[in-house]
């Protein structure tokens, strides 16, 4: 006979406070990934729109005008790109190393300190996150 468990109300927002290691890593483990899914979409938009002019009698591309590197150099002007760039970094390195570590959990690896190993996940990311800052920012400011 199966069990039944009073899980609360959908509208008792108050339950994030109840809620372990396993499930923050997740939320934040599907959080990234959809931001991930949607800088790719931003990302294929955005470079789409540098293409160079062709010419279409001819279907030479157009070298004077080098549209692809003017519009990369104009968005990596920009500190508000720029910062939105280690917030990328941050979210990559995060959902990597949570993979890694869910890949580990599925083999049976550390299955008695998941905790540990999302907190240690970021660590690590916040880590990585901070060292890299200097470098994204350069120039910026």
């Amino acid at each position: 006979m199966s069990q039944s468990y009073n899980r609360g109300l959908v509208e008792d927002f108050g339950r994030w406070r109840e809620f372990t290691a396993g499930m923050w890593a997740w939320i934040l483990h599907k959080f990234t990934g959809w931001v991930l899914v949607g800088y790719l979409f931003t990302h294929i938009a955005v470079l789409s729109t540098a293409l160079p002019a062709s010419n279409a009698a001819s279907g030479v591309i157009a070298a004077e005008t080098d549209v692809y590197t003017t519009t990369l150099q104009g968005l990596e002007s920009l500190a508000l790109v720029r910062v939105l760039e280690v917030g990328l970094l941050a979210v990559a390195v995060f959902h990597i190393l949570n993979g890694v570590r869910l890949l580990f959990v599925d083999l049976g690896v550390g299955l008695e300190a998941q905790d540990k190993s999302f907190y240690a996940s970021l660590v690590v990311t916040a880590a990585i996150v901070l060292a890299s800052v200097p470098t994204f920012l350069e120039g910026v400011f």
